[in-house]
């Protein structure tokens, strides 16, 4: 046989693969409004980027098809290298074998030594039973490098079709996870199971769809209504992210013919202190136009965190928001920011944090629930970061989640204050029945300046005269004092005492 009858072979063996479970199966993915594991990639990556990798990998299981059921390889997402795989559904239901598993670990590994981000598209019904042991030992090592790669590269997990028993822990150490809203799902174990173990009737996305893990578990970060649709969302991600943990994030075009100043911030808290109002409207009016990129939306919405641009560089936002539980901090909301802001450090992308907070919400359920220990993963993730952190307290700081949201003493830079800023232990008519003795005649008139003392105790100019606030600003002038001051930190280096690592609580 001649090197052309070779080479044919080779284009033949290649069709094969690309193939999959054949073309039945295929046929059966579109119908549940599936795309291939091909055309995923295909859509993800910049075109005609990919060059795949171990295709005619096969089980040792006789008659096992090429590839094994999953598509390894790299290509290019704006014109930045990443590696991936993508799980193929039609070939024993994207289930991961010892074959499997190596071929995933392999393009770990390459992500890892080149320094890389790393992709997963999952389609997997779970392990391979019939290779046993060999399928748990194949999670392992990919867990194993899951955990290596963290920190040093950014991690994306994409859940477009079931992710169930093992599968969903590799996702769950991953930064970011989206989800199909029609057809991704994550559990551990599934609805069969769960009726047979308690007796409870639950579908599968009941149980672990989009929206369960965008809204209720936290699980997951971003949703969309299709396989393009999240795909889209992923490379939109990725346009705010270093390449690795030396890297800085991509700059983007500064506006042009703008002086900064933003007069509507002026007029976007409600004159009475009481009252909601959206936070992201200001964020928007800090951000450069259009980039500000929500993270975790639908979780927690008492707290907002996500990306944005100030002057083209790329900023790592954290908001209370008044519209949900007057802004306060919760367990969930606790999980939200930490991780974030834990991210951000990771990847020396700066942190913008934007307070009106009344406290940690009050309760049992909070108490019980372990709302201590969670609250503390904020001051830790704060404490811990090393890079540039500038605060704004746009209204209420008050009490412990005041210390906690980078406050002067967690080691923030910078931190602002608007003239209308509340800086206390609690508000001032909270205050007053406190201080006030119990059963105690008090004159009205005595009430109204013990308020009135509490008000000025909170001034922002108190906390200025003691250092705990560097400046108070003019709200037009917000985005134009962050340009600024973000731009003077661009250098910070700052030094920590060496060690293994810390113990955050967990």
């Amino acid at each position: 046989m001649n090197m052309f009858d070779k080479v044919d072979d080779l284009y033949k063996s290649r069709q094969i693969a690309a193939l999959g479970g054949g073309t039945e199966k295929i046929d059966k993915q579109k119908r549940k409004g599936k795309l291939t594991a091909r055309e995923r990639i295909g859509l993800l990556l910049d075109q005609g980027s990919f060059v795949e990798l171990n295709a005619f990998v096969r089980s040792r299981q006789p008659g096992g098809p090429l590839g094994d059921g999953v598509v390894t390889g790299f290509g290019k997402i704006h014109g930045r290298p990443v590696y991936l795989f993508s799980q193929d559904f039609t070939v024993t239901g994207g289930a991961l074998g010892e074959m499997h598993a190596k071929k995933i670990a392999a393009v770990m590994d390459l992500a890892l030594k080149n320094k890389t981000p790393f992709i997963g598209l999952n389609d997997s019904g779970g392990a391979r039973i019939q290779e046993g042991v060999l399928s748990l030992d194949g999670y392992g090592h990919v867990f194993y490098r899951n955990v290596l790669c963290s920190g040093i590269i950014p991690q994306i997990s994409v859940i477009l079709g079931p992710c169930a028993g093992g599968a969903v822990y590799s996702p769950a150490l991953t930064d970011f996870v989206f989800m199909s809203e029609k057809t991704g799902q994550m559990f551990i174990t599934g609805p069969k199971v769960i009726k047979t173990a308690t007796g409870e009737n639950v579908t599968p996305c009941e149980l672990g769809g989009a929206s369960i893990h965008n809204s209720i578990s936290g699980n997951a970060h971003f949703s969309g209504d299709s396989d393009e649709a999240v795909l889209q969302e992923v490379r939109k991600l990725l346009s705010y992210l270093p390449q690795h943990h030396e890297e800085k994030p991509p700059a983007g075009p500064k506006p042009v013919k703008d002086d900064d100043m933003r007069p509507l911030l002026l007029t976007l808290l409600p004159e009475d202190g009481q009252r909601p109002y959206d936070v992201k409207n200001i964020i928007r009016e800090i951000a450069d136009s259009g980039t500000f990129f929500e993270v975790q939306q639908h979780f927690a919405k008492n707290a907002v965190i996500g990306f944005a641009r100030i002057a083209g560089e790329v900023t790592g936002i954290v908001a209370n928001q008044p519209k949900y539980l007057a802004g306060s901090l919760t367990i969930d909301a606790s999980d939200k920011m930490s991780r974030f802001i834990r991210f951000c450090d990771s990847f020396q992308i700066p942190i913008l944090t934007l307070v009106d907070v009344p406290g940690f919400l009050p309760g049992i359920r909070e108490e019980h629930g372990g709302v201590i220990r969670h609250g503390a993963k904020i001051l830790y993730a704060y404490a811990e970061a090393a890079v540039p952190k500038v605060t704004v307290i746009l209204r209420k700081a008050y009490g412990g989640a005041y210390v906690a949201l980078n406050s002067k003493a967690l080691g923030a830079d910078v931190v602002f204050a608007w003239p209308n800023a509340e800086i206390a232990v609690m508000g001032a008519e909270e205050a007053t029945d406190i201080l006030l003795t119990k059963g105690k005649n008090t004159e009205e008139a005595d009430r109204k300046r013990l308020i009135a003392e509490c008000m000025k105790a909170a001034s922002p100019f108190t906390a200025a005269r003691h250092g705990m606030i560097d400046d108070i600003i003019d709200p037009k002038e917000t985005r134009k004092r962050l340009i600024q001051t973000f731009d003077m930190l661009k250098s910070k280096r700052d030094i920590r005492p060496k060690r293994k690592h810390g113990n955050i609580p967990l």
